[in-house]
């Protein structure tokens, strides 16, 4: 009865079953996508004249080298799989820590530098088990293999999600690590409802219940999940900071639904008993994994003797003969390896908190949710008779742009779901607002920065539950009349019909098809309205 109240109807082992089995198809197909012909086009797309270069620095020293301004055509040196005359001798000051060049690196010492499918190898992987993942997440949402198989669906033909999928930069990495954290919140979840719901209902039975005072109810021991949360929250602040922010929201979550479970099964003094067994221990683990595993991202900077201000401690040493403080800052305690590294972090901070310079392809973030602005991210213009083209003018071109039959749904689909949160008190819609709002709202303290609307892939899958968890609306109840419930289905499958149909017409302008300049004008139809 407990364990029905906090995780509703049991689950057949069929729907099980199908709740893996319907995700890892489309994975699979996905991937399929994904891995085609991924060294398309072979030069550098955009930001990877940044992260493939970096990354291949990392395998090869352990620490970004930079690239001297007077080498010429550094771009064409990999290209032409001659890297090794790009690099200079001196570390490089980036703006982002190291793990997703990492990745990209890895890949790249895999299928060899020369080879642009390697390039693009660890952000194609990531970007295939995401699918899988969404899956997983509306599985636990929403406790329908149908739907769990439609989410997945949404996010591999979702159009920055498969861009990001198949470019070596940085934001796709980040939204895999802020989405395996949140599969394994949601997994905790379940995990300690069904061990409170056991060990009340084991009290009830001993008669020890009721006697409970300030620690009432039971403690539930290990969770594994919340630090399987925290590696992977730590593995995505070492590639972008960014999700530091998914760490606060996740941490809050994760605690908000102690509280309602503990509430729901009758703990006496349920706030201070969720504060002190269930916050405490969380904050602890979260974010001490979260932390230590940053810091273990960044093994390769604290081995190098000449990496980016890897001495400055030892040249700026925290206290003077005198006995006054040399270092300023309230840090003056750490080990010198940890002040030098708070020093580059905070050049690191200053120097992408300065990129404020104009470009075409800036955005407000109040218009990525319509996709407004999608952002360019290769173009080029073959004449008869160059690359295939058979017409006088052709096109090649890859563009980050959501697809808009999900990104607009979802638009509108914010207010079902802060009517659900609010005034329902839903908590599976207060879920998915709250991974679209760690990835979206910290932009707006950010205007004057110069940003673009694909660092909205980072909460891409939350828009794809945004949608599923209108469709469970549309499908109906389990207890709604089978007529009802074949009319959901109909209208569900013929949006999901009409969402990969969006995804094949866009094709050709994600994956730098040579197509007559005629078909290019027809795909970028939305340029009239930006």
């Amino acid at each position: 009865m407990l364990r029905r109240r906090l995780l509703g109807r049991p689950r057949t082992a069929q729907e099980r079953l199908w709740a893996w089995l319907g995700p890892a198809i489309v994975t699979v197909l996905g991937g399929v996508l994904r891995f085609w012909d991924l060294g398309r086009p072979h030069q550098l797309v955009f930001d990877e004249t940044y992260y493939v270069k970096q990354g291949w620095s990392l395998i090869q020293h352990g620490q970004e080298v930079r690239v001297p301004s007077d080498v010429k055509s550094p771009d064409a040196l990999f290209t032409n799989g001659t890297p090794g005359l790009a690099y200079g001798t001196e570390p490089d000051l980036v703006v982002h820590p190291p793990l997703g060049k990492w990745l990209i690196g890895l890949g790249e010492k895999m299928f060899g530098i020369g080879d642009s499918f390697g390039w693009r190898f660890a952000v194609a992987l990531l970007g295939t088990i995401a699918i899988y993942l969404v899956g997983r997440a509306a599985w636990h949402l929403f406790r329908s293999a149908y739907l769990a198989t439609i989410a997945s669906i949404l996010l591999a033909v979702e159009g920055m999600e498969f861009v990001h999928s198949r470019v070596g930069i940085l934001d796709g990495i980040v939204m895999f690590w802020a989405l395996a954290a949140f599969v394994a919140i949601l997994a905790d979840r379940d995990q300690a409802r069904a061990r409170l719901a056991d060990k009340v209902a084991a009290m009830r039975d001993g008669g020890t219940f009721a006697g409970r005072s300030l620690l009432g109810g039971p403690n539930l021991g290990l969770r594994p999940w919340r630090w399987v949360a925290g590696v992977c929250l730590g593995l995505g602040m070492g590639t972008k900071w960014s999700v530091g922010f998914y760490l606060v929201a996740y941490g809050l979550m994760s605690v908000w639904w102690d509280l309602g479970a503990r509430r729901a099964v009758g703990v006496r003094r349920w706030v201070s008993a969720t504060f002190l067994k269930d916050a405490i221990p969380a904050a602890v683990i979260m974010v001490g994994l979260a932390i230590g595993t940053y810091l273990a991202t960044w093994t390769g900077w604290f081995l190098s003797k000449d990496g980016y201000d890897r001495t400055w401690a030892q040249s700026n040493p925290a206290v003077k003969d005198n006995g006054f403080a040399a270092d300023s800052s309230l840090f003056g305690w750490m080990p010198d390896s940890l002040r030098s590294l708070w020093k580059y972090h905070s050049e690191m901070y200053e120097s992408a908190a300065s990129i404020t310079s104009k470009h075409d392809y800036m955005s407000n973030p109040w218009s990525w949710m319509v996709q407004a602005r999608p952002t360019s991210y290769f173009y080029e213009g073959p004449k008869r008779g160059e690359q295939g083209c058979d017409v006088d003018a052709c096109s090649k071109a890859i563009t980050s742009l959501g697809n808009v039959s999900i990104w607009w749904v979802a638009t509108v689909a914010l207010a079902v779901l802060l009517f659900a949160w609010l005034l329902r008190r839903d908590w599976r819609a207060a879920a998915i607002l709250g991974g679209i709002a760690a990835g979206w709202l910290p932009w707006f303290m950010y205007q004057e920065r110069t940003i673009f609307t694909f660092y909205a892939v980072t909460f891409a899958p939350y828009v794809v539950l945004a949608v599923v968890y209108v469709a469970g609306l549309v499908l109906g109840k389990e207890t709604d009349s089978p007529h009802r419930r074949k009319v959901g289905r109909a209208v569900v499958g013929g949006y999901v019909a009409l969402a990969v149909a969006f995804f094949v017409f866009w094709w050709p302008i994600y994956t730098a098809q040579v197509i007559p300049y005629s078909q290019w004008d027809l795909h970028m139809w939305f340029r009239s309205w930006v």
